[in-house]
């Protein structure tokens, strides 16, 4: 997989809301590289992007697994924990949930992350 860079903006709820207003009314145009993905601190930055979570994408990345069950016996982590880590870096884009034959096979989509934070 080719490595891919991915923008993540930090922006509180309320300021994160009146840029999407400004956005809908046409007031205000973001530019091409902006990050498509918020958080709202980077309190949530780092749950979402722990160690231990980052080992889990290296590990993806670098093993394919072809199931969650597959995964669960390569992390060691019970497979309820991987559901639920998954799903969040799914919600946020970071991976993709494949659908195959009754199973769930993980895909990271990003291998590098670019954080823009203004206060």
């Amino acid at each position: 997989m080719a490595e891919k860079m991915m923008r993540i903006g930090i922006m509180s709820k309320e300021d994160y809301r009146r840029r999407t207003i400004a956005i809908a009314r046409g007031e205000f145009i973001p530019p091409k590289d902006a990050p498509k993905i918020w958080f709202e601190s980077m309190e949530s930055l780092g749950q979402t992007l722990s160690g231990q979570n980052q080992k889990l994408l290296r590990l993806i990345k670098d093993s394919h697994p072809a199931s969650l069950t597959e995964l669960e016996f390569l992390s060691g982590r019970k497979k309820s924990n991987l559901s639920r880590t998954l799903k969040t870096l799914s919600n946020y884009g970071i991976v993709d949930l494949v659908r195959e034959k009754g199973t769930v096979r993980p895909v990271v989509n990003a291998t590098d992350f670019q954080v823009e934070l203004s206060i």
